[in-house]
């Protein structure tokens, strides 16, 4: 009798937890919380009727076993759903350092292992050594850079869906592609507190290697390279990367990081030759939804060496909502990110902390700042095409201009039409009277999606938007010419990597991390 009353009292308190938490999502204007029906391997025992005389041991051991087999066949069960929850909540790391990659991360002890001279960046650092670095021992090679966001909504990827148009295979190849997805899953309490759900992100990532590895191909047979597939069949000695303009060396891409945070999914992909020039790779999430700690919202954060110059890419999810103030916490989520993001500094290698540590550094996403306008007037405006008053009362630029939040950062012009909120499937903006429902609720279009950079050694070459439209957001694109800095000694160590010797070394390992030529195969730590 007082064991069933102790359950019952411990239940009671856990549905007052539930019906709180409920009341403040439901300030949040999130979508509604429901919770899974199995918590934890007591659970059951609190719907136990209450008795007067004490459970026999056969009885206990039925209701054990009948717990013990729910647990099995309930998809819940693969974490512990209370410890993960508080994980959560208690901004504890739960394995946030791990990423998908097509290939090991290139650690630095490797390099220890060849001569490089003993005057190698790296080599001093770890000895202690400061030696001067004259200027000309570095030259500055360029690159293409293709930069993209895209709120899909937490529509599933169909299996026919063809990327080409949005990566812009027409007018490819590029050498490096970052790519950057809201969304993925739906918001829903159970994808936000419970695992992160990878399949669909790595369904994502599928279709991006299709897409690029077709489109490789194909730039290669429209630009009239004779023989290019013999070539490729033989064995080809690889020389050093003259310049950035990639052409007929380029073979394949291969995802050097994939990483995904509830509905947030942050893939950086680079041509075949360059992946040797990557290195250090490293991840950070932070979570900003609800309570200011679940991935509900937040961003997820990629930073990577490209020979001797840093690159932080930042792909972002800000707070909703379009009402007076609102912007107030999307400022706060902004300033969280860029003070909560950190880096390993590497072991006696001083390596950049913080987002804004680094050389290059790109931050893209759902950023969610609307218009100051009334709705009425938006719509006007959008319709005329009037993208100078609109962007005048842009919270964005307005919150820059303030110094509220991206102080530094950079923009292109703004030249296509708002990107949010559009009926899935359809042209016209959400809440259109000639689409819309009695009582639906009307929201003025706005540019939530945006692409935001800062560091010299970038240059952006385009700024415009896809015509997609799987989703109510409309992707963004924007390409850079990024400056990187390369030793000029390729004589020694460095040759080692692009010559046939390093490639021998690689074939067996290439062979077991390629499965099939379509999943991202493995999970590298932080180096």
């Amino acid at each position: 009798m007082h064991e069933h009353a102790r359950a019952r009292h411990i239940f009671v308190s856990w549905r007052l937890v539930q019906l709180w938490l409920g009341a403040y999502l439901s300030r949040l204007s999130l979508p509604r919380l429901t919770f899974p029906p199995l918590l934890d391997p007591c659970h059951l025992l609190f719907f136990l009727p209450v008795c007067h005389r004490p459970i026999r041991r056969p009885r206990a051991r039925a209701y054990a076993s009948t717990v013990l087999t729910m647990l099995e066949n309930q998809k819940q069960a693969e974490v512990l759903w209370p410890r993960l929850v508080a994980d959560k909540l208690f901004r504890k790391t739960s394995g946030s350092h791990a990423f998908v990659a097509d290939f090991p991360v290139a650690e630095d002890v490797f390099v220890a292992e060849f001569d490089d001279g003993g005057c190698s960046p790296d080599a001093d650092a770890r000895r202690g050594v400061k030696r001067p670095r004259p200027q000309e021992r570095n030259k500055a090679l360029k690159y293409k850079l293709f930069a993209s966001t895209w709120n899909v909504g937490g529509v599933a990827p169909p299996d026919d869906l063809d990327l080409s148009d949005w990566l812009d295979a027409s007018n490819g190849p590029y050498d490096i592609y970052v790519l950057g997805f809201q969304e993925v899953v739906p918001l829903r309490a159970r994808n936000v507190l419970g695992a992160d759900k990878n399949r669909i992100g790595m369904r994502w990532n599928e279709l991006i290697r299709a897409a690029l590895n077709r489109s490789s191909w194909a730039s290669r047979e429209q630009r009239g390279v004779a023989g290019a597939e013999a070539k490729q069949a033989a064995p080809m000695k690889v020389h050093p990367v003259r310049d950035g303009g990639g052409g007929e060396l380029a073979r394949d891409y291969r995802c050097v990081v994939s990483k995904q945070m509830v509905g947030i999914l942050l893939t950086v992909w680079v041509r075949g030759d360059l992946v040797r020039f990557v290195r250090r790779a490293s991840v950070s999430c932070v979570g900003c939804g609800v309570m200011g700690c679940l991935g509900n919202k937040g961003a997820v954060s990629v930073r990577l060496w490209v020979h001797d110059t840093s690159f932080c890419f930042v792909c972002c999810h800000l707070a909703s909502g379009g009402r007076e103030g609102d912007e107030a916490h999307r400022n706060a989520d902004a300033t969280e990110i860029l003070s909560r993001t950190t880096f390993p500094r590497g072991h006696a290698l001083n390596l950049p902390h913080k987002i804004l540590d680094h050389d290059r550094v790109i931050l893209l996403g759902d950023l969610n700042y609307r218009i100051s306008l009334p709705e009425a007037k938006t719509r006007l405006l959008v319709e005329r095409q009037e993208w100078k008053t609109l962007l005048e009362n842009d919270q964005l630029r307005s919150e820059v201009c303030r110094g509220g939040a991206f102080q530094g950062w950079n923009e292109g012009a703004v030249t296509f039409s708002p990107t949010y909120k559009y009926y899935p499937n359809s042209d016209t903006y959400y809440g259109c009277c000639a689409h819309g429902k009695k009582g639906e609720k009307r929201r003025a279009p706005a540019w939530c999606d945006r692409i935001l950079w800062r560091g010299a050694g970038l240059k952006q070459n385009r700024y415009d938007r896809c015509e997609s439209r799987l989703s109510d957001h409309r992707p963004v694109r924007a390409v850079f010419t990024v400056e990187v800095d390369a030793p000029r000694n390729l004589n020694s160590l460095r040759s080692f990597f692009m010559s046939e010797r390093f490639d021998r070394v690689r074939t067996s390992a290439d062979q077991l991390l390629r499965n099939d030529d379509v999943n991202c195969a493995r999970f590298g730590d932080t180096v």
